[in-house]
């Protein structure tokens, strides 16, 4: 049976790509429309190839997604400083984590989403524990630091709640739980966030609670507890 002209210019335009070129492609095209207009329609237009030869090398939507995180956490770098404490050493990596992650802040949301963890992300738990190994920490230190930082590992983190500026309450409503709920009122008021990775997930909220679980991990790699 012959083959019909589609699936010869498919077969073509697979030789002409590679799977390292299709994700780098993705994330470029999610960085600047955002992950939500990243599907594999628009990807193949901005490949300028047939939307069938991307799914030779990738095979659907979600194996994407993994991929295009699992490259943004692969970019992730950071120069160990031998004076440096392993806390600090711990602090620096995770706050390179963070800059990667403000650079491409879709990712977060893919990561959240994942059930298990991609070859980098599990690299990069192997330089965290190799870390904190180096400097005197125990396996089980090691093994609740990784459950008590969580996402702050790779450079965000998940609040309470969303800060959207649109759904902050109305004056009125400010008003009326000035009686009942005045604490509330006095934080809704006195604080301010532009939570790039989500909210309250600023830098300066970022690094306070890193500061303090790592202050905390220390404690009790000297206590031994």
């Amino acid at each position: 049976m012959p083959r019909r002209a589609s699936d010869t210019s498919a077969t073509r335009a697979s030789t002409r790509l590679s799977r390292e070129g299709i994700v780098a492609a993705a994330i470029e095209l999610a960085d600047r429309d955002g992950l939500a207009a990243t599907s594999m329609r628009r990807l193949a237009q901005h490949l300028g190839v047939d939307a069938m030869s991307i799914y030779y090398h990738v095979r659907d939507k979600d194996a994407l997604l993994a991929a295009m995180a699992d490259a943004v956490v692969a970019q992730i770098s950071y120069e160990e400083i031998k004076d440096y404490k392993w806390h600090e050493q711990l602090k620096g990596l995770i706050m390179a984590a963070r800059q990667t992650m403000l650079s491409h802040p879709w990712a977060a949301r893919v990561l959240e989403g994942r059930d298990q963890p991609t070859p980098a992300v599990l690299l990069h738990l192997e330089r965290v524990l190799a870390i904190m190994r180096a400097g005197g920490c125990s396996v089980d230190l090691g093994h609740h630091a990784i459950h008590l930082l969580g996402s702050r590992i790779l450079g965000f983190s998940q609040d309470l709640f969303d800060d959207d500026p649109d759904a902050a309450p109305p004056p009125e409503a400010m008003a009326a739980w000035a009686e009942t709920m005045p604490h509330i009122v006095e934080l809704a008021t006195a604080v301010t966030h532009d939570g790039a990775l989500g909210g309250c997930d600023d830098d300066g909220e970022f690094a306070f609670a890193l500061d303090l679980l790592l202050e905390g991990l220390e404690r009790r790699r000297v206590s031994g507890s």
